[in-house]
């Protein structure tokens, strides 16, 4: 009696267990450096690059770091972060969706 149960059981659940798909995504993070040119703070930068000006927005979250790895304050940031400084910048996506989410300043 178990036996023809748990057939039972086993047939009703089996179409939904092999209909499952399984998927990952893959966030590759890039990093670039160059000048600010423009920052607008929780909404854009964009830095003067080698080959160029490009535009970033920030993400949800950003973190300030010096060269050293050191986090900045909210009160650092606002004096720190302005147009003439170089920093490097982690982003993910590509085109017109780079997403930064760490800002890395070029000094201590």
């Amino acid at each position: 009696m178990k036996k023809t149960i748990l057939s039972i059981a086993l047939a009703v659940v089996a179409p939904f267990a092999w209909g499952q798909t399984s998927s990952t995504t893959t966030t590759t993070t890039t990093t670039s450096d160059g000048t600010i040119t423009e920052y607008t703070p929780g909404s854009v930068i964009t830095l003067k690059e080698t080959s160029g000006p490009r535009r970033y927005r920030f993400g949800k979250t950003v973190t300030y770091v010096t060269k050293s790895g050191k986090t900045l304050d909210e009160e650092t940031v606002k004096t720190r972060i302005k147009v003439g400084i170089p920093v490097h910048v982690h982003y993910t996506g590509e085109g017109d969706n780079m997403m930064v989410d760490r800002v890395i300043l070029d000094e201590d």
